[in-house]
Parts: C-alpha cells; sequence; structure tokens
C-alpha cells in the first residue's frame, strides 16, 4: 500500500502578503532547529554496505562453524514415524516448521534482541535468552540451541579479538549462558543491516542447514533439495513479515506433534544427527 502523506497549501502570493504598519515592530525571528542529539542512531541505509552484505552472507553459510549441519530439528525422526518420506512430504515437513516453529518463535526473538544489542539493554537480552531456555520442549532442542549458542559466542570472540567493546558484549552473551537466536542477533547488531535484512539471512541459514538434513535423511538427491530450497525461500519473506510484527505476548512455542518426535528422536535406534 502506498504511503498516504498530507500536501502542505501552497504559499501565499507576494501580492496577497499581509501589510505591516512602518511603527509595527518586527516579528521575533523563528527559533533555530535545536541540534541533534549525539547519540541519535546513525540512519540505517537504502544500499547495504558490502561489508554488511558479506558478514550476512557469511553468518547464513553453512559453513560457519557452529555446528548447524549435526542437526536435524525432528526431520530424521519424522522420516521413520511420520511419513516424510518423499520429495513432497519434506518440503510440506519444513514449510510447515517454518512457519509454526521459527516465525512464531526463533526469528521473533533474533528481531527482538537485534534491537536490544544495538541499544544496549542487557536486561532486554537476558529476559529474550531465558524465553529461548523455557520454551525448548525437550533436551535434544535444548542442548542444541545451547550448543550453537556457545560456538557462535566462541567465534564472535575470535573475530572481535582486537575491539574491547565488542568483546565486553561478546563476554556478556557468553555469561547468559548464550541460545543460537541470541547470538545471531548479536553477530549481526554490530553490521549496518537493517531487521528486515537480519531475519532473512537467519531463515535461509536454517533453510539451508534443513535441506542438507532432508537430503541425508529422507534421501533425496540434489536437485530435490534444490526444488525444496527454491520453495522455502518463496515463503521465507512472509514468515519474516510475520516473525517482525509480533510482540512479547504473541511469541508461540506450540508444536506439540515436533516435540514429541524429538523426545522419540533421542532413543532412535539408528541416527545420523543430534536432534
Amino acid at each position: 500500500m502506498a504511503p498516504v502523506t498530507d500536501t502542505a497549501p501552497a504559499a501565499p502570493a507576494a501580492t496577497d502578503a499581509v501589510r505591516t504598519p512602518a511603527s509595527a515592530p518586527a516579528p521575533a525571528p523563528a527559533p533555530a532547529p535545536a541540534p541533534a542529539l549525539a547519540t541519535a542512531p546513525a540512519p540505517v541505509p537504502q544500499t547495504l554496505p558490502a561489508a554488511s552484505l558479506l558478514q550476512l552472507i557469511w553468518l547464513a553459510s553453512p559453513a560457519l562453524p557452529v555446528g548447524g549441519f549435526s542437526y536435524s530439528e525432528g526431520l530424521e525422526i519424522a522420516v521413520e514415524c511420520a511419513g516424510v518420506t518423499t520429495e513432497a512430504a519434506a518440503a510440506d515437513w519444513l514449510q510447515e516448521q517454518l512457519m509454526l516453529t521459527q516465525a512464531r518463535g526463533d526469528l521473533a526473538i533474533v528481531h527482538q534482541a537485534l534491537a536490544a544489542w544495538r541499544a544496549g539493554d542487557a536486561e532486554r537480552v537476558r529476559a529474550l535468552n531465558d524465553w529461548v531456555l523455557h520454551t525448548r520442549e525437550t533436551s535434544e532442542l535444548r542442548l542444541q540451541t545451547e550448543q550453537m549458542g556457545r560456538s557462535l559466542a566462541d567465534w564472535l570472540r575470535n573475530q572481535h579479538a582486537g575491539d574491547p567493546e565488542a568483546l565486553a558484549d561478546v563476554a556478556r552473551l557468553a555469561a547468559l549462558p548464550p541460545t543460537y537466536p541470541v547470538a545471531f542477533a548479536l553477530a549481526a547488531a554490530r553490521t549496518q543491516a537493517r531487521a528486515e535484512d537480519v531475519l532473512l539471512a537467519c531463515a535461509f541459514g536454517w533453510a539451508e542447514n534443513m535441506v542438507q538434513a532432508a537430503i541425508k535423511a529422507v534421501p533425496l538427491g540434489q536437485s530435490a533439495g534444490q526444488r525444496i530450497l527454491a520453495r522455502l525461500a518463496a515463503a521465507i519473506p512472509g514468515a519474516v513479515a510475520h516473525a517482525m510484527q509480533l510482540r512479547d505476548a504473541e511469541r508461540q512455542a506450540f508444536s506439540p506433534m515436533l516435540a514429541v518426535l524429538s523426545a522419540r528422536h533421542e532413543t532412535q535406534y539408528s541416527r545420523l544427527f543430534r536432534s
């Protein structure tokens, strides 16, 4: 929808100006505008600088050493027990997971934690991190977010070895203990990326990892995996838009079938993945 704009009235013509008697005092000059606060955040550029764009691509890469490749988030047990045995079934499963768990939970946390890190609001960061920990429904899912959060904190410590300010934030993250969505938000907070761009990168990184899990677990061919990834990529902008509009009371962590399957995965006889 195009933004609604107000049209300013046209300035009066010179012949319409009100004449002031010579004896009338001159009007007082308009006060000068107040200077901008020195602490005001810099405007986010319309074109993302190359360094920030590359940082987002880096964070979304499956090659990021956080261990994401070792988790299937319940997909492996769904292949055995929930009929996810074809390309179509795997695509449906992952798209539902994107909309039901990522958009309503993790992506909303990344959005809110990004703002908190940029504002220096440590208490808000802690509250969001606690929410993630409290809403992981199985030991596997909690261990996943904790392990990936710690690994990303270690990576950030290495990346910012010469920056005391950045290292102070990393120390605050490591002390939580960190969850992956909150750690990802800190990793992106020092870029100039818009919140939407950060969430798009986070969601696409999740999608790539999950498609690779599907290729191994279902199993599927590479072409099938690319078709699933294309379907997820088409759905990601909508998931991100939904996540960005959620307030605290609207976040959700309710996926009972996934929780049951995750619990069953802990005792699955033969498995490739840690969740």
